[in-house]
């Protein structure tokens, strides 16, 4: 049993989320778990389940920085996991944040990348071999 049960997302537009979540959720091994009009959620094994949800207000979308939301890093298995990863978000319609590459301020085996949605949500896909 994961320890966190699910994380919830609201999105400033639920149709291209759907399609960018999408697609980068099922890339990472989860499958769909359904959809109405307001709401999706994926699941993966004993994974925390992922859900987006339409955002009640959308006056503005988070900034990077701010209090809230900050980032989620997915742990990937090799640094070509990383790379793929961040082609599919791409080419989803994420924006780049930071291109693959290595973080020596983390460690010397830290490889990591960036990318954000337009709501501001921004995901992290990383190796980090023996940590």
């Amino acid at each position: 049993m994961a320890l966190v049960d699910h994380l919830g997302m609201s999105v400033v537009d639920f149709p291209v989320a759907l399609k960018q979540f999408g697609a980068v959720f099922t890339a990472l091994g989860y499958e769909f778990g359904g959809a109405d009009d307001h709401s999706a959620a994926w699941h993966k094994g004993d994974e925390t389940e992922l859900i987006i949800f339409q955002a009640r207000e959308t006056n503005d979308r988070h900034r990077h920085g701010e209090s809230g939301w900050q980032h989620l890093a997915f742990a990937m298995d090799s640094r070509d996991e990383v790379d793929r990863l961040h082609r599919v978000a791409l080419d989803a319609g994420w924006s780049e944040v930071r291109a693959p590459k290595l973080y020596p301020r983390f460690n010397e085996r830290y490889y990591a990348s960036f990318v954000e949605d337009p709501s501001g949500i921004r995901l992290e896909f990383m190796h980090n071999p023996g940590s």
